[in-house]
């Protein structure tokens, strides 16, 4: 079998186990929740964590059946990008790189880039599996994503809602835990790429563990 955990990170998930106490989370969830305390170092990081009914079942069964990665930020690619190589070959995407240069818009390159993204990924997955969509750092993309749903277009497979700061972060994922969708988020200001790829790295590592 391929090992894909470094005998340190193993060590230390095994630390962070023996330290919390979730008993209302499933195993993939406690796995999610053990590697975004790896990534922050951040206990009560807990208290902040959100999951949709089978949130991270739909997750994994998403990524065996084929469906790419679409993240807010290079860096949140760039996080992910070595597990899902390690792991399913997941193709992993930035909505940057649908964002016009010098788009006169009123929104964000991120926001424009996420319309776009989602418009053409749309019309790519006819008949297959819809993107996982996660989000670290821009909240009015995770905004148009949801105006974009509401209007017909298809919704994404699951969304990660973490974008961190303080406009329109909280708003934003108010936004989110109102709509009937699979998603996991943090509650509040905190969140970031960080997070975003740790909780999908997790479900990645899930998704290659099941397949073996």
């Amino acid at each position: 079998m391929k090992t894909i955990d470094h005998p340190i990170f193993t060590e230390s998930i095994s630390y962070i186990r023996s330290r919390i106490h979730c008993p209302e989370l499933d195993h993939l969830e406690k796995e999610v929740l053990e590697r975004i305390i790896h990534s922050t170092g951040d206990f009560s990081i807990q208290d902040y964590l959100r999951f949709s009914p089978n949130a991270c079942c739909l997750g994994v069964s998403a990524l065996k059946a084929g469906a790419p990665i679409l993240t807010d930020t290079f860096m949140a690619a760039a996080a992910v990008t070595p597990m899902a190589n390690r792991t399913l070959g997941t193709a992993v995407h930035c909505v940057l790189d649908w964002a016009l240069p010098n788009g006169e818009t009123n929104l964000t390159r991120t926001a424009m880039g996420m319309e776009r993204a989602w418009e053409d990924l749309c019309s790519r997955s006819i008949g297959k599996q819809a993107p996982i969509v996660l989000f670290g750092s821009a909240p009015k993309a995770m905004e148009v994503l949801l105006e974009l749903i509401s209007k017909g277009y298809l919704a994404p497979s699951l969304i990660i809602g973490m974008p961190v700061g303080f406009i329109r972060v909280v708003e934003s994922k108010k936004l989110l835990s109102n709509v009937d969708l699979p998603q996991i988020r943090i509650e509040g200001n905190r969140g970031g790429a960080g997070m975003a790829a740790a909780t999908v790295n997790a479900l990645l590592r899930a998704s290659y563990q099941e397949s073996l």
